[in-house]
């Protein structure tokens, strides 16, 4: 949710905001208007109440007729306080739910266009070259017993998939990893809830234009999470953090569940986009003076991880269009993938500055008061996405895969073998 005050005093600015999203701008305007009729509202209501604790007063004062008289007005009075409680109470509600459907705005570095406008940062690696034909992730999983697709879907339809065998223990290798990487540079390692009520998934702002890939439990009224992002976000939710405690960082493993709506024939083949899958999600709170520095520090650690799998990738900035709701910009890693000939996703980490912060009423204390921290999270490690850039290009001719030297200590070996 974005500062009410910036809005009324820099109206344009999230007019250009909404505008580069390829969202809505008249919902600025609607916001304005209610949010003027609000504190119209809010002051009939505070005169009521001035002259109703005045009436109060002379009616404690006075005697006789004249006290019958008072009491009159008081009961008349007092209707009138409570219709205008009312009103500002219905006002103040419809215009934090205006205000609630407008997206965080834009960072001005963040480019402006839809999903191809992105910005090439950098190039880091060479893409491997091969003297055979190289096999995909699903034709290596097979020969290595770590992928089974057919069983997957057997069991629970399309876009699922059981890793076995080497499969199993390079997820475990690469979470071990991850974590031991993410305590060493001061993250709190966190198992959260997967399960989180509607205030959590709403307040980091995954409701709006994300909402169709969300699992929805009607009968419990809970969310199954896409990240966790959501539960560690909801973790200081409604509390006020010292600010000599800043940042406060998480990384949390858990399973996360995407209905993948509206990508039917994209990537449909192997196990770069199911429907569940696990993860390391780093989340930082931190001063928002410090957020874009903290953006960089997550980015450097993303690209550390890659840099210790020994794959080829490039950052991109991800384009205004093509980001989510609470982010202000976006940095994606994208690895080479052999068999594609393309670079894909595999990791992203975004600035959301105070916008889920407002939402979740997560502040910070200092001499000044209270005031909304910023957030940032950060993909450490997408497991499938990342078995699929490990196998494909450490691949040999004869179907094994050479381990990346970081992850050998935690598997006992230097390569899978055929089974």
């Amino acid at each position: 949710m974005i500062d009410i005050k910036f809005l009324r005093e820099n109206p344009d600015v999230v007019r250009a905001s909404q505008k580069g999203r390829g969202e809505d701008v008249s919902l600025v305007d609607k916001v304005l208007e209610s949010d003027e009729a609000r504190r119209r509202a809010i002051n009939e209501f505070e005169l009521l109440r001035a002259e109703q604790n005045t009436l109060s007063k002379a009616v404690a004062s006075t005697q006789g007729g004249d006290k019958t008289a008072l009491l009159e007005n008081a009961k008349t009075l007092a209707v009138r306080v409570k219709e205008a409680d009312g009103r500002r109470a219905e006002l103040e509600d419809a215009t934090k739910t205006l205000a609630m459907q407008l997206s965080n705005i834009l960072d001005p570095s963040a480019p402006v266009g839809k999903e191809n406008d992105f910005v090439i940062i950098e190039h880091v690696g060479t893409p491997p070259t091969f003297d055979f034909q190289p096999k995909d992730h699903i034709e290596l999983g097979k020969l290595l017993g770590a992928i089974d697709i057919e069983r997957g879907a057997k069991v629970a339809g399309s876009r699922s998939y059981y890793l076995t065998g080497a499969g199993a223990m390079l997820e475990f290798a690469l979470v071990n990893y991850a974590i031991t990487s993410a305590v060493k540079v001061g993250f709190t390692p966190v198992i959260p809830p997967v399960l989180v009520k509607h205030s959590a998934m709403d307040g980091t702002g995954f409701l709006g234009q994300a909402a169709e890939n969300i699992y929805h439990l009607e009968k419990d009224d809970l969310y199954l999470v896409g990240t966790s992002e959501v539960p560690l976000a909801a973790f200081h939710m409604d509390e006020v953090l010292p600010v000599e405690r800043l940042p406060i960082r998480y990384a949390g493993y858990s399973s996360c569940f995407r209905r993948e709506a509206g990508t039917y024939g994209k990537d449909t083949r192997g196990i770069v986009r199911v429907h569940q899958f696990d993860k390391v999600e780093m989340f930082s709170f931190c001063h928002p003076d410090q957020a874009q520095e903290e953006h960089k520090r997550l980015l450097q650690w993303e690209k550390d991880f890659l840099n210790a799998m020994e794959i080829s990738y490039r950052v991109i900035d991800v384009a205004s269009g093509d980001l989510g709701s609470s982010a202000n910009r976006k940095f994606d890693i994208e690895a080479w993938i052999p068999t594609q000939k393309a670079y894909r996703e595999v990791t992203s980490t975004s600035n959301c500055a105070e916008f889920q912060a407002r939402r979740l009423n997560i502040r910070y204390k200092d001499n000044d008061g209270t005031k909304p921290v910023a957030t940032l999270n950060g993909t450490l490690v997408a497991i499938p996405r990342m078995i699929v850039a490990i196998l494909e290009n450490h691949q040999n001719t004869d179907g094994t895969v050479n381990i990346p030297k970081a992850l050998q200590p935690f598997l006992g070996k230097e390569r899978f073998e055929l089974v």
